[in-house]
Order: C-alpha cells, then structure tokens, then sequence
C-alpha cells in the first residue's frame, strides 16, 4: 500500500519507542585493496538513536517508523589499540560523515509489508527512506519481528553503498588499503510501549 493510500491510524495502534540500551546496532565496515589481507574490517557500534514505531499488536499493516540516530555516537567496537580506536573514528566522523555539518541520520518508513509467521510473529519489508550525510534514498529493509501488546523487537541486516550518500570511503597507504564501497547493517532493536 502506497503512502498515499494508507488508512490513518486507528485507536488501536500502539506507539512503540525504542530502547538503545537494550538494543544493539552495527555496521559492518570492509577492508578492500592491495593490502586488505593486512587491513582491519571494524565493526561500528550505533549507540546514540532514537526512534517511534506504531502499530496494531494484532496486524502490522497500516504501521510506521521513524528512527533517528546521532551520527556523533558512532563507536569502533573491536578490540584494538586506542591508538587506531581515534584514528578511526576521528576519520569517520569528520572526514566520512562530517558530523559537524550532518549530525543525523534518519530512517523514516511509512510503507510496510507484513506477512504473519506466528502469534504475533512477524516477516517484514520496510519500503522507507534513508537519509545520510545530507542525501535521501529509498532503503528497503528485511525484518523479523516479534509484537505484544507491550514490546516491540525487529531484527535483520540491511547493506548500503557510501557512494550513493555521496560518502567518500577512507584510502589509506597511497591507496593500497581502503574501504570498500558495501557497508552491512545489523540490527536487534527492542521498543517498548509508551507510557
């Protein structure tokens, strides 16, 4: 069902909001050239967002979601020295994101297919929209999700490419390592109902 067509909320929708710290979020960055074999593939923790979902427990079809996430709070989870732990994440956030200038990224979906899979057990494709570092592109997103009355828990992986934000993937070595252009998303995110 299109944007346009979509019935309006009803009584029965329940407003979701997430809980970050009981959720885990990540990208999945890969080493690509020359020297890749040598090179690190970090893995990003998403620490900083927020986000609403509504929705009918009993019927995933006329919901919606917007998510916020803070492009400061971007974090290398891997163990490695501190050393290479800022030089990372100082590259991605002032050359990659330029979070000075593009501080978040939002997900915004008001178009999602659903097909039910169990007691209130779900297969999902969310038909929404990216935006990241200043661009905007539709990104469909896979989910498994799980809805009650009073929780929500989506989880799946998602892959993007810089080039269509017009991010610029980090070269290191006169370019014999660098970044490949895919970057993998990972999510098990748990929402709660609104007080």
């Amino acid at each position: 069902m299109s944007p346009e067509t979509k019935a309006p909320a009803t009584a029965a929708d329940v407003v979701y909001l997430t809980d970050a710290r009981a959720s885990q979020f990540t990208v999945q960055v890969f080493a690509g050239g020359l020297l890749s074999s040598f090179g690190h593939s970090p893995t990003i923790s998403i620490r900083g967002f927020a986000g609403e979902a509504r929705a009918n427990p009993e019927d995933l079809h006329n919901a919606s979601l917007k998510l916020i996430i803070q492009a400061e709070s971007l974090a290398v989870r891997d163990d490695i020295s501190d050393k290479d732990r800022n030089e990372i994440e100082r590259t991605m956030k002032q050359d990659v994101l330029e979070v000075s200038s593009y501080p978040e990224i939002v997900y915004d979906c008001s178009d999602i297919v659903a097909a039910k899979s169990g007691a209130g057990q779900y297969s999902a494709t969310l038909n929404g929209e990216l935006t990241l570092h200043g661009t905007s592109r539709p990104q469909p997103v896979t989910a498994r999700v799980t809805l009650t009355e009073d929780s929500l828990r989506a989880f799946g992986n998602f892959s993007i490419l810089q080039s269509d934000y017009d991010l610029k993937p980090v070269k290191v070595a006169g370019g014999a390592l660098k970044v490949k252009d895919e970057l993998k998303f990972s999510f098990n995110i748990l929402a709660r109902k609104k007080d």
